[in-house]
């Protein structure tokens, strides 16, 4: 048990544009507001700085629909190149109504328009931001680097914020990681009677992505990544994101 946790936002950092070194920008915040990282932190990055350095970008002025984007758009209501964008990085549609299009990404995940945002993007109203290529790489990459400028080696959360089914409001879930296991198995841990746990999985990097989210924000807060210190973990080097989500033979609901 942790005796105290502290969340420390990391403000200071420019407006991200691709090919930005976030590892780099992220050291001199650090300076700026006299921290030293420590291996034993974990940092919380959002998702959109890194989509943004990475320069995930979308143009829909630039895009040609499919026969199958002109068909959900009449559905939807939305336009044939934002459907046809969602479709270029999903696998599947989960739902379709009035105003809403949900799907399965490619990498997994089931996300209210496959992730795509147009939020603390620009102006331009044609232009989106996907989620990046590949998450759990962009975590690794960024915490070798900041190994290599500090010497310290925290694991990484690089989180997004998704809806639920059955709940209203949106939470912050970890996309990408590096370091740390995203669920932690609580099953045959003894209960306060001395009663074994025979179902417990806890999601670990799920419950530090909400908290962090908290100072996040989601509007023009301007804190994109959030160091949590004090928070006791094993380091897992092989843990990939994608452990946390639930495998298709075990959905009763699809």
């Amino acid at each position: 048990m942790p005796q105290s946790v502290q969340l420390i936002p990391i403000t200071g950092l420019p407006l991200i544009s691709p090919g930005d070194d976030l590892s780099q920008l992220l050291v001199h915040a650090l300076a700026e507001l006299n921290l030293t990282l420590f291996s034993k932190d974990i940092l919380v990055i959002s998702q959109k700085i890194v989509s943004k350095a990475e320069g995930c970008f979308v143009n829909l002025a630039e895009l040609t629909p499919s026969v199958k984007a002109y068909e959900l758009a009449n559905v939807t209501g939305k336009s044939a190149a934002h459907v046809e964008a969602i479709l270029q990085d999903s696998v599947a549609i989960i739902r379709a109504r009035r105003d809403l299009l949900i799907v399965e990404h490619r990498l997994g995940f089931i996300s209210a328009n496959g992730g795509l945002d147009h939020s603390n993007v620009g102006h331009d109203p044609n232009l989106l931001l996907r989620l990046p290529d590949n998450p759990d790489a962009s975590a690794k990459a960024m915490r070798q680097k900041l190994q290599q400028l500090t010497g310290a080696n925290p694991p990484i959360l690089i989180i997004d914020s998704h809806g639920r089914a059955w709940r209203k409001g949106t939470v912050g879930v970890v996309i990408g990681l590096s370091g740390l296991a995203p669920v932690q198995n609580l099953r045959g841990t003894p209960d306060l009677f001395g009663e074994l746990l025979q179902h417990t999985e806890v999601g670990f990097t799920d419950q530090i992505a909400a908290a962090a989210s908290m100072l996040m924000g989601q509007a023009a807060e301007a804190c994109p990544i959030v160091l949590v210190r004090g928070l006791p973990f094993e380091f897992d080097e092989q843990a990939t994101a994608a452990e946390v989500m639930r495998p298709r033979e075990t959905d009763v609901f699809r």
